[in-house]
């Protein structure tokens, strides 16, 4: 990547609309280029994401089967053992992850959990991995306490902009979101946030969203951008189907305004046809969560992943110390493996 990259953080709402408003092709290749200048365009960085505490949120967010505000037949889980979670990250990383993120339904991590969360991070940390957690809001204290076990990444996403959010969340603001991030930043890890689309926002929202983003005194370093996944007994179950166009050009804006930072397609990517993931690559979408469920809701399988990036001439972006011949081996055997095995099936 590129040191250089034009990074700004007065975008204004009349530039942002403005881009919004090119037509698809210029857009497509306004994005392109400056993915160009400052990324391998065919190299996409590989996360893999476990819910290490599921149910039972206090939260309210409705888009969230987690939230116990809802009835959507998830079962509550504790927190998963140390133990359990290494070995998942084991797996992860040969699969060809190179980031292990770790979520919990929380509010917030309570105290009485910190000392098995910071032994997860200097596990995960071990195996060789970049690690990255999403467990709600932090203060100043807890933030520190992961930054020194070694976290590479917090997860916290803005969701949608500050003037739809309260429509979508009532137990937290979205201050507190901001106050976090910047908790975040002071620890001096890397921030990753973004925001969901499909929730009945207004294309205005998405500026919003995008603009609080890039605006922010240091962007984010990994931006998800999420399609909404209705999950039944959630308030947002019968949302209205976003237009994939609009989704696209979503990802082509978030590109052009934060030039630096990864775009990363999270959850609503099994929706999404082989045509449309090629289309948001080619729109600056760098990262990818790969394997069969993102936290709870179902995610690609990853041997549909392997065979798109190798069907696009797509490489994995190297984060680990291993030499590449290594790498394409494991990457190749496990096509192989997913093809040969008698539960192999196209859905």
């Amino acid at each position: 990547m590129h040191e250089n990259a034009n990074i700004r953080h007065d975008w204004t709402v009349k530039e942002v609309q403005a881009l919004f408003d090119l037509p698809f092709n210029d857009l497509l290749f306004k994005a392109h280029t400056v993915h160009r200048q400052n990324f391998d365009p065919n190299e996409v960085q590989v996360s893999t994401l476990l819910s290490i505490k599921t149910g039972a949120c206090p939260e309210d967010c409705k888009y969230c089967p987690q939230s116990a505000h809802y009835s959507t037949g998830l079962e509550k889980e504790r927190l998963m053992e140390v133990e359990r979670v290494v070995e998942k990250a084991k797996q992860a990383k040969a699969t060809g992850s190179t980031r292990f993120c770790m979520g919990a339904a929380w509010k917030h991590p309570h105290e009485r959990d910190m000392p098995y969360v910071v032994d997860m991070v200097r596990q995960v940390k071990e195996l060789g991995l970049e690690t990255c957690m999403t467990l709600g809001m932090l203060d100043q204290d807890k933030a520190d306490r992961l930054a020194d076990a070694g976290l590479d990444y917090y997860n916290h996403n803005l969701d949608t902009s500050p003037e739809y959010y309260d429509k979508i969340i009532t137990t937290r603001s979205f201050q507190d979101r901001l106050d976090t991030l910047q908790h975040v930043r002071n620890s001096g890890m890397k921030i990753c946030s973004g925001g969901i689309l499909g929730m009945g926002e207004t294309a205005n929202d998405r500026i919003g969203l995008l603009r609080q983003l890039a605006n922010m005194p240091v962007q984010p370093e990994s931006v998800p951008i999420n399609m909404l996944v209705k999950v039944k007994g959630t308030p947002l179950e019968n949302a209205e189907d976003l237009d994939h166009l609009d989704f696209i050009r979503t990802i082509a804006v978030a590109r052009i305004m934060m030039p630096a930072s990864h775009v990363r397609l999270s959850a609503g990517r099994e929706s999404m046809s082989d045509e449309m993931q090629a289309m948001t690559f080619f729109a600056g979408a760098n990262s990818i969560f790969y394997g069969e469920c993102l936290l709870t809701t179902p995610n690609p399988e990853t041997h549909r992943d392997l065979l798109l990036f190798k069907r696009l001439g797509i490489n994995m972006e190297q984060r680990i110390e291993e030499n590449d011949a290594t790498q394409e081996a494991v990457i190749r055997g496990q096509i192989q493996k997913q093809q040969d095995d008698a539960h192999f099936y196209e859905a």
